[in-house]
């Protein structure tokens, strides 16, 4: 097991038990008790859990961990959301993308279509984003014209939140949004741990002609503090596995068509 992966384990124990002993911890990891006890001092330090005579318990920042950390939660399940999502990208059309491990993904996805990649080296497709990690994915790539929107950076999404966000976003009409979220819910709607993202999001959303909501399953039926939007605002939810009759009705009554991504599904062109 890498160290990346370990990380992650504990604060998923932590976050499901609210703390973790030092030999509970090694004993479920396979690791020594020095091991353990680094790690727990390293996520201390990133203040991401409070160390405690033996162990650690969460911290307020547990719930909403950088994305350096969450990106090996559920990959697979990213990855086959983002080839189905790059699939409905147009040759010539605009997107947004907002940040997150899941449209990260997705951006990655769309870079790599064959089909994109291809052309005279004139861009084909625009992405307007508040992502700076997306930004600097593309920001390469001839084919990929981007549109950074201003902003204050936060670190744990390397998004960019605030006021001069709005001065760019009233100026474009994009074609697909792409909304990665920390929770979504068919009575609820789509939310995020934090308040100045969803407002960023909610106004990416407003600016689109169709909104697809990209989650995977750890996603269906949680909750978020801070609303992006409603039901009735987006159009497709695409996840990775079938939420069920009863949760696709639901959605279904606000409009929102549910797709899951299956299995070795690849983009459109690739």
């Amino acid at each position: 097991m890498s160290r990346h992966q370990r990380l992650n384990d504990i604060l998923e124990l932590v976050a499901e038990r609210g703390q973790l002993g030092v030999e509970e911890a090694a004993v479920r990891l396979g690791v020594s008790v020095a091991t353990v006890r680094r790690d727990f001092d390293h996520l201390a330090q990133q203040q991401l859990l409070t160390r405690t005579h033996g162990g650690v318990v969460s911290g307020s920042a547990s719930l909403d961990l950088p994305v350096s950390y969450k990106i090996a939660r559920n990959a697979d399940g990213k990855r086959r959301i983002a080839a189905a999502a790059a699939g409905m990208v147009p040759i010539g059309s605009t997107i947004a993308l907002n940040g997150g491990t899941t449209t990260h993904e997705v951006a990655r996805a769309i870079a790599s279509r064959r089909d994109l990649a291809a052309g005279s080296g004139s861009p084909v497709v625009t992405v307007v984003t508040n992502a700076l990690n997306i930004a600097t994915e593309l920001a390469v790539r001839p084919q990929v014209k981007i549109l950074v929107v201003g902003g204050v950076a936060r670190p744990q999404s390397y998004e960019l939140i605030g006021p001069l966000t709005a001065p760019t976003l009233e100026r474009v009409w994009v074609d697909i949004a792409f909304l990665g979220v920390d929770a979504v819910d068919p009575r609820r709607g789509a939310m995020a741990h934090h308040e100045g993202e969803a407002a960023v999001n909610s106004e990416l959303a407003a600016r689109a002609e169709r909104v697809v909501v990209v989650a995977d399953s750890s996603k269906l039926g949680a909750s978020a503090f801070a609303m992006i939007c409603d039901p009735s605002r987006f159009d497709v939810l695409l996840t990775d596995v079938d939420p069920g009759t009863d949760v696709r009705e639901a959605f279904g009554e606000h409009g929102v068509e549910v797709v899951v991504a299956e299995p070795g599904v690849e983009a459109a062109g690739s």
